[in-house]
């Protein structure tokens, strides 16, 4: 399956390297070799960088590690093609402009009879190219078309997370559905299920999380292949798998979790807490 990682701090800071985990899942003994793609937010709007593919034969991932720009929200994706062929725009995480900021979607899963499911419909968003995916993410745009206005103050965290996990539930119907969505300002991660490396079943759980406090201006976050540089104060990182040692807490099933300026703001579902 797809590789999934994601950030969001409360002060800019820079990735070294957020995709350097998720690479070493995609090497040659790996089948994540089908594209990789990151999203780093400046304000509402993303930089946005993607190939079709493996991300560990990419010269753009090496210059990245060292001159990735700083954010306060970014986030990743690793593919194993299921459906579509290995083509850009097949490549995650995907992107779509509403409300004057770019929203951005990475998926995990597969999601088989998605075009023919009723409860999913495309009018102003539509997908450019052929996964599953895509056309989630289009259908998911489509419903939150109709709370955000460009001429109205932006809809509550809470009026968001009710439609993202909505959603959600219409997704899992069809299978596996764990999902990033980031809007700019806030982070939506849902876990759900997803093949686990120990029994080789699909089962929970699909993602994890790791929240941290910065005591100390200088001090930085270490994981496996994956460095935060000092300043963030407060980050929380969600991953498909944990990426360290420390106590990474995993979605229950169903479970969606919205994060804003790096610390937990709402959720939705069954909670481990």
């Amino acid at each position: 399956m797809c590789e999934l990682l994601a950030m969001s701090s409360q002060q800019a800071t820079r990735l070294t390297f957020s995709l350097e985990a998720l690479t070493a899942r995609s090497g040659p003994a790996s089948s994540t070799r089908d594209g990789w793609g990151a999203a780093f937010y400046q304000g509402h709007d993303a930089a946005l960088f993607r190939e079709p593919i493996a991300a560990s034969d990419s010269p753009l991932v090496r210059l990245l590690e060292t001159q990735g720009p700083s954010t306060t929200l970014a986030l990743s994706h690793i593919r194993r093609a299921t459906l579509g062929p290995v083509t850009l725009a097949n490549t995650q995480p995907y992107v779509r402009e509403l409300a004057g900021r770019t929203h951005v979607f990475a998926h995990n899963g597969h999601l088989p009879g998605i075009e023919q499911y009723g409860k999913f419909t495309h009018a102003r968003f539509q997908p450019i190219g052929g996964t599953d995916s895509e056309y989630a993410f289009c259908a998911l745009m489509e419903r939150l078309s109709d709370l955000w206005r460009p001429s109205i103050a932006p809809p509550g965290v809470e009026a968001r997370l009710a439609v993202v996990a909505a959603f959600a539930a219409d997704l899992r119907e069809l299978g596996p559905a764990n999902f990033l969505y980031a809007d700019g300002e806030v982070l939506f991660a849902h876990g759900h299920r997803r093949i686990q490396s120990a029994t080789g079943r699909i089962e929970p759980p699909g993602l994890f999380m790791l929240s941290r406090q910065c005591s100390q201006g200088n001090e930085p976050l270490q994981a496996q292949g994956l460095s935060i540089a000092p300043g963030f104060q407060e980050v929380t990182l969600i991953a498909s798998v944990p990426l360290s040692s420390e106590a990474w807490r995993p979605l229950a099933e169903g479970e969606v979790v919205a994060v804003s300026a790096g610390r937990l703001v709402a959720r939705q579902g069954p909670s481990r807490l």
